[in-house]
């Protein structure tokens, strides 16, 4: 994966995910309060049928908005009370690699770079976790009909 440090290395990928989840939910925040800022109404009397459909149409994108603002804070949750130490097993906080990609066991997010390597979070209510949860280095599994052996675990 790297010639550094693996307990320096779990610690900047650590400290990427949050930056990546916090401008995450930095950005859904800001989606959200935009739109709830449009749904609300000016003090005049009258108000036609436009500014009404316009309002609730503003509305409804900020609940759009709220999902992703909670699943952000929920992700960044789960990042903040995950265990990063260097492992032998897969678990979460594990940082694994096959088949050439390198993997972050934590949240689900896109893919990311860190020290010059390619990376991918997942989740672990994902199926390749599932297909991994307490292997080791060397080890195999079957996924999606092919085998694959983990390249590293740490």
């Amino acid at each position: 994966m790297n010639n550094q440090d693996p307990a320096a290395l779990k610690q900047a990928l650590r400290d990427k995910l949050m930056t990546l989840e916090e401008g995450e939910l930095a950005e859904a925040k800001a989606h959200y309060e935009s739109f709830l800022r449009e749904a609300q109404l000016d003090d005049r009397e009258a108000h036609d049928k436009d500014d009404i459909a316009d309002a609730r149409e503003n509305a409804d994108l900020a609940a759009a908005f709220d999902h992703p603002v909670h699943a952000h804070h929920a992700k960044i949750d789960v990042i903040e009370n995950t265990d990063f130490s260097v492992t032998d097993r897969v678990r979460p906080g594990a940082v694994v690699s096959f088949n050439g990609r390198h993997f972050v066991v934590v949240v689900s997010t896109t893919r990311f770079e860190c020290n010059g390597v390619t990376y991918m979070g997942i989740s672990t209510q994902s199926p390749i976790y599932k297909a991994i949860d307490g292997l080791g280095k060397g080890d195999r599994f079957t996924f999606n009909g092919s085998e694959i052996t983990l390249d590293e675990v740490m």
